[in-house]
């Protein structure tokens, strides 16, 4: 039986210029939504920039991949803090 190896951790994601970006962004979180377990947003309309939230719960491989894909969005910049626990299924 082969043992599964999550993680649990928080995306922070800083979107500078959200109206050329948001709809690429979404999109992809939407292709997670597997690992996705829960997202806040709040956008700051008077400076033109969006802050979001995202935990996700998935493999490393997953929580990267999702990570490489927001970060490589023109205006996006991206953070990941991982829980030190591992949860083995």
């Amino acid at each position: 039986m082969v043992q599964i190896k999550r993680k649990i951790a928080v995306i922070g994601a800083v979107l500078d210029n959200p109206k050329d970006c948001q709809s690429q962004f979404n999109d992809i979180v939407s292709d997670f939504k597997g690992v996705v377990k829960g997202r806040m947003g709040i956008p700051f309309d008077a400076e033109g920039v969006s802050v979001i939230s995202i935990i996700v719960y998935g493999t490393l491989d997953e929580i990267n991949s999702l990570t490489g894909k927001l970060g490589n969005i023109k205006g996006v910049n991206i953070k990941t803090s991982f829980s030190k626990k591992t949860i083995e299924i």
